[in-house]
């Protein structure tokens, strides 16, 4: 694809994307990202049960 075909194809994405209205459900949002603190914390603890002496 040439420059300027590629460019108009850019700026036509960017104009959709400045002008069309996004619904976005931000309680969705608020609670995924909340499962995924409370699953990150649970994983720090497995290495204690690694600090058995080597022989």
């Amino acid at each position: 694809m040439g420059r300027g075909r590629q460019k108009a194809k850019q700026t036509k994405v960017a104009r959709e994307l400045k002008y069309t209205s996004h619904h976005m459900d931000i309680d969705a949002l608020r609670r995924e990202l909340s499962a995924d603190t409370s699953h990150d914390e649970g994983a720090a603890a497995p290495h204690d049960q690694e600090s058995e002496p080597a022989r």
